[in-house]
């Protein structure tokens, strides 16, 4: 590979892992994490990282300039129950770092970037069972608004200026090794921890909010594969659906009581409803599958096995 990989925003719940696996890959000197505060110890030590303000732009001229870097990920972003509270943050700390990025791949510094978008640039007026690659867009919430805008103009920066900028639309993600970081599916996360501690949780999702969700391992694949794929099988500029496993809060309930007989959901609906009601509840990737070949490996009852795992191994360690 010519050229190091930076990965800024790499503290992030996706950022940690895609950080730990590209190290996996192409060895731990490659690649180059950063973020605005310090991360996970083994992120820490496993290799070169930065302290960097994703706004800055003359401070990532500079730590790209110092490792030779030629491809970027731009993990970092304000996330949507988050954004809701401090929107003009959300809004600047979301565009200007894309932009950043954009104009420095532009002027030939770098040569690939990835930076994802999400299922929250469709909106109330989406069909919602399985959304299509194309179709209506009217995000809601202020995160939704910043990567639809993002959405147009890294097309934008590729047909007008050639950039190779790749991007998928996450689900909801779900992981045992960070922590939840602010969005409107973290009650999937969550739910675990509770289960596991105490046998019963109340979930700020309605008991049917049916929402598009992937474990962590799939995301960090589906990751890694886009960008990996060849650039003339990269068809779509702006962000690519993405899809694994969509359910409700009383569906995974239902499997996690497989495991834990004892356990209870209960409900109470917080202002996060409002959001995932304007979210579609599963997704049509079928243009990803065609394109690069996109294919997840687990399910709904792989993804409750392991999480049920991993969750209660690190309690454990922990307690």
């Amino acid at each position: 590979m010519a050229g190091r990989i930076l990965i800024i925003g790499a503290c992030g719940q996706i950022g940690t892992e895609l950080t730990l696996k590209l190290r996996e890959i192409h060895g731990n000197d490659q690649v180059i994490a950063s973020d605005i505060r310090e991360g996970a110890e083994e992120l820490m030590t496993s290799g070169p990282f930065e302290i960097l303000n994703a706004t800055d732009d003359a401070h990532i001229r500079e730590v790209i300039k110092e490792y030779e870097v030629k491809v970027v990920y731009l993990m970092a972003a304000m996330l949507s129950a988050t954004a809701e509270k401090a929107p003009m943050k959300a809004w600047d700390l979301n565009m200007d770092s894309l932009f950043h990025i954009l104009n420095i791949a532009k002027e030939g510094i770098i040569d690939k970037i990835f930076w994802p978008s999400s299922i929250a640039v469709f909106g109330p007026t989406t069909p919602k069972d399985d959304t299509p690659q194309t179709t209506i867009m009217e995000p809601t919430t202020v995160y939704g608004i910043s990567k639809q805008t993002g959405e147009r103009w890294c097309e934008y920066f590729h047909r007008k200026f050639g950039v190779d900028v790749r991007s998928i639309r996450y689900p909801g993600i779900i992981s045992y090794k960070t922590l939840p970081g602010g969005g409107t599916t973290d009650y999937a996360i969550e739910i675990f921890h509770e289960a596991l501690k105490h046998s019963k949780y109340t979930s700020f999702l309605a008991e049917d909010a049916a929402l598009p969700m992937m474990y962590m391992d799939d995301a960090i694949k589906a990751t890694i594969d886009i960008m990996e794929a060849p650039a003339e099988k990269i068809k779509v500029r702006s962000s690519y659906n993405l899809a694994a496993i969509s359910f409700t809060p009383e569906v995974l309930a239902n499997e996690i009581k497989k495991h834990i007989a004892d356990f209870e959901i209960s409900y109470a609906p917080d202002f996060r409803q409002s959001i995932a009601e304007s979210w579609p509840s599963s997704i049509d990737d079928t243009t990803a599958r065609e394109d690069w070949g996109w294919e997840p490996d687990f399910d709904l009852e792989k993804m409750t096995t392991t999480m049920l795992e991993g969750v209660g191994n690190t309690l454990k360690e922990n307690a």
